[in-house]
């Protein structure tokens, strides 16, 4: 049994980062994007548009999270789509 003064998890809290989060919800909502829609599709603008508002929204309501190690990790994570997009396109 551990003792509660070493691990004391928060109520209601999974210890996840918004980064985290924010990376993750970019993954799944540009791989379902990029394997069901076509780039020319009406659709596919307006859900990259729903999600570029989703991540403007979510980085200023954590605005004091965001160091340099995070921008660097966001980047990355943009990167990592942007590879997705072209794997998916020409594979």
């Amino acid at each position: 049994m551990i003792p509660k003064e070493l691990y004391n998890r928060r109520r209601r809290h999974d210890n996840t980062p918004p980064l985290v989060v924010l990376i993750i919800t970019n993954y799944i909502v540009a791989t379902l994007l990029f394997t069901t829609v076509t780039p020319t599709s009406w659709f596919f603008s307006v859900v990259l548009a729903g999600l570029i508002l989703h991540n403007i929204y979510i980085i200023r309501r954590n605005r004091d999270d965001w160091n340099r190690n995070n921008l660097i990790a966001y980047a990355v994570g943009w990167v990592g789509i942007v590879a997705l997009f072209f794997i998916t396109r020409y594979m």
